[in-house]
């Protein structure tokens, strides 16, 4: 089995969404298109409203990810848990699929005999490390998220390098929502390092609405336009190769 690549959306909020279209619905379509999508809900200290709690995990169900709840101060090490746990999970999906293709209708990891499925265990995390990995963050940018921003840079700071010690390569999109005069902006397209994030994050400001769906809708775009990007690179090395030959 090849290791491929991994289609990773991670959303990073603290509210419910309040404009443009459901989250949810649009997560579900992320989903069809082999994208997972990753919701981490920062808490506030005080009690949270249960109607955000319940939209996180309809988010990430929806779009066959990993929900979790954090408070600021653990948001590093909970983004980089997430992410991993994601990509595992993803993997899992997969060889489950080729097991059934296998061994039969409904057969899982979890039905193998126990050295059997240690077996199949290694060879995913094995697949994890070696896949390449491409992760769109979305970043909450409302007027309840201002004082959180300098803790997300540097959690998605620890998470690059988190990530740096893959065998896989990593590629990253940074979108904010809202942003200054779209309710998404685009802050880095994709690119394998995130060490530009400090200049990025420092020239943000919090405000306005809260565009959930709109921001996972671009977050679909970028993973759309970066396949056609992949789809003519092919096509023109083909050519080059037929003309040589």
């Amino acid at each position: 089995m090849k290791a491929g690549v991994l289609r990773q959306v991670l959303l990073i909020t603290d509210g419910c969404s309040n404009k443009g279209e459901d989250p949810v619905a649009v997560a579900a379509l992320l989903r069809e298109y082999g994208i997972s999508v990753n919701v981490i809900g920062i808490l506030n200290d005080q009690h949270q409203n249960k109607s955000e709690l319940k939209e996180i995990e309809s988010i990430a169900a929806s779009g066959g990810g990993v929900p979790q709840l954090v408070y600021a101060k653990n948001l590093s090490q909970t983004m980089q848990m997430v992410t991993r746990k994601s990509m595992t999970q993803t993997i899992q999906g997969l060889v489950n699929k080729e097991l059934t293709q296998i061994l039969g209708k409904n057969k899982k990891i979890e039905e193998l005999p126990p050295d059997t499925r240690g077996e199949v265990l290694e060879v995913v995390d094995d697949l994890s490390e070696k896949a390449d990995l491409q992760l769109i963050i979305l970043v909450d940018t409302s007027a309840s998220m201002s004082k959180k921003l300098e803790t997300v840079r540097e959690a998605l700071f620890d998470l690059h390098l988190s990530l740096h010690a893959r065998m896989g390569n990593n590629e990253f999109g940074l979108f904010v929502f809202p942003g200054e005069r779209n309710d998404v902006e685009r802050l880095l397209e994709w690119t394998p390092d995130l060490k530009s994030l400090s200049d990025s994050f420092s020239k943000l400001s919090s405000g306005g609405l809260t565009p959930t769906g709109p921001a996972l809708q671009e977050a679909l775009s970028a993973f759309e336009e970066k396949r056609q990007v992949i789809r003519r690179e092919v096509h023109d090395e083909s050519y080059r190769e037929e003309r040589i030959m």
